[in-house]
């Protein structure tokens, strides 16, 4: 049977407006302070109690879904938005609409869950709520007061003030919402974050139907467990978990991904475990990328630039296996908030594997762009393979220049559909019967390479300055 239960709210905007800050000063607890560069890394979640008085809404719980700020963490907000009853929109008012305000709202409009509009840091004398709302209403936001029905509340988390106004709007909402859940019902709780430490494989969902208890065997997307441990924010060990509590599992026998359904009992079929080495890509730059939590790294991967092939990728600490995987494959290690061991680092050193550690994972994305902009290339000249013919069991390239110039002591790369397939040298450049030393636009010509790279037609030789 249907019960009322505590309302599950997601809190999204633009980073750096303010979100964990009020979180935390509603809490009253310091986790912004703890975190790298002051932004919020992975998808949290809290539970408060409104205080006790004379309001119909004191003493009753809220869960908080502390959802990331940065836009590589799209994939993480969208699924914190589709799990809650209620969505936050935080907008600085000192600051205005951003990408990230426009991207939250339309994630907040799929998910069809009311919300609030919050206006923070209006303590700033910069700041104006009037501004604020009418750039909101030019993305079609009506509010109350102003011809719509969204509610909106300016508040001040430097002095406190507005707080215990949107706590109680957050309980009215939920009860006009009519917010309930079956604490008999199969259990449905969905993955909020996942990471590895001591105690083995740690896995955060809240549960949004039926009741979760220790000692439970559960399952999702073909991963099995048995929840022999249950923790709540404080780390206080827990006997069972009801609708809309979150709660930190130990017991998984591998990490699900962010975002994925937790059921009781036993899966009806085994699905493969996916394979996180995917091979190479030809003619990109190959990553191994490694993160403490599987929602930073499907961040990260969604987020490498398109000059980069991920090669392999996992959670946890970085370790000797993908330091010899990386020596052997000439690959690159990106490790973000994932610890490296002496031993391993030293291994590291020894075979030249280059490994790079970050806290912060724009400038884990704005090292990724210095190295595409340190090995771009200037194009002189571009031929397209029209034939090929025979000479001495090897194989001459007919081609013909499409645009610049190419010349024997060029700096040659052989291209097919974007892909480089590797570094060539002329050995040989020759127009007609006559050897020459280079060639223009319009032109056709016999080009003997080396390395004899395996070409066919309609491949492109381009001629590049360093």
């Amino acid at each position: 049977m249907k019960q009322k239960r505590q309302p599950i709210v997601t809190v999204l905007g633009h980073v750096d407006h303010g979100k964990t800050t009020l979180l935390d000063t509603i809490r009253e607890t310091s986790v912004q302070i703890k975190e790298a560069g002051g932004i919020t890394q992975a998808i949290g979640a809290s539970v408060v109690t409104t205080k006790d008085g004379n309001k119909p809404g004191a003493g009753k719980k809220i869960t908080f879904i502390d959802t990331p700020g940065h836009a590589a963490f799209s994939s993480m907000r969208s699924r914190g938005s589709k799990l809650a009853d209620i969505a936050i929109l935080i907008l600085d008012g000192s600051d205005g609409v951003k990408p990230q305000t426009k991207e939250a709202l339309e994630l907040i409009k799929k998910a069809e869950i009311p919300f609030i509009v919050v206006i923070t840091k209006t303590d700033l004398p910069t700041s104006s709520v009037d501004t604020r709302l009418a750039e909101l209403e030019k993305e079609g936001i009506m509010f109350e007061g102003r011809g719509g029905q969204t509610p909106y509340l300016s508040v001040s988390a430097k002095e406190k003030k507005g707080l215990t106004e949107l706590l109680d709007l957050i309980i009215l909402l939920s009860e006009v919402n009519e917010v309930s859940s079956d604490p008999d019902a199969d259990l449905v709780a969905v993955v909020i974050e996942t990471n590895k430490d001591k105690s083995g494989n740690s896995v955060s969902v809240v549960v949004r139907e039926g009741t979760l208890e220790k000692g439970d065997k559960i399952y999702t997307e073909g991963i099995t467990g048995k929840a022999r441990g249950l923790f709540d924010g404080n780390g206080e060990s827990l006997e069972k978990v009801s609708p809309g509590e979150p709660v930190r599992i130990l017991g998984f026998d591998e990490l699900p991904p962010v975002g994925a359904i937790v059921s009781q009992g036993e899966p009806k079929e085994k699905v493969e475990e996916q394979i996180k080495s995917r091979g190479f890509d030809e003619g990109k730059i190959p990553l191994c990328i490694k993160a403490a939590t599987a929602g930073a790294l499907e961040a990260l991967v969604s987020s490498i630039p398109p000059e980069f092939s991920v090669v392999v990728s996992g959670v946890g600490d970085v370790s000797e296996s993908d330091v010899l995987n990386a020596k052997a494959n000439n690959t690159r290690i990106m490790a973000f908030e994932s610890k490296i061991p002496p031993s391993v680092a030293k291994l590291a050193e020894m075979d030249g594997v280059k490994v790079d550690t970050y806290k912060i994972i724009y400038e884990l994305l704005q090292k990724l762009d210095e190295i595409v902009k340190s090995g771009q290339v200037d194009v002189l000249g571009k031929a397209t393979i029209v034939d090929e013919f025979p000479f001495s069991q090897l194989r001459i390239a007919g081609c013909k220049v499409d645009s610049g110039k190419l010349s024997k002591t060029s700096d040659l790369r052989l291209m097919r559909k974007d892909v480089e397939l590797g570094k060539i040298k002329a050995k040989s450049l020759k127009k007609q019967k006559s050897e020459v030393e280079s060639v223009g636009q319009g032109e056709e010509f016999g080009l003997l390479f080396v390395p004899q790279l395996d070409f066919q037609k309609g491949d492109v030789v381009l001629s590049v300055q360093e």
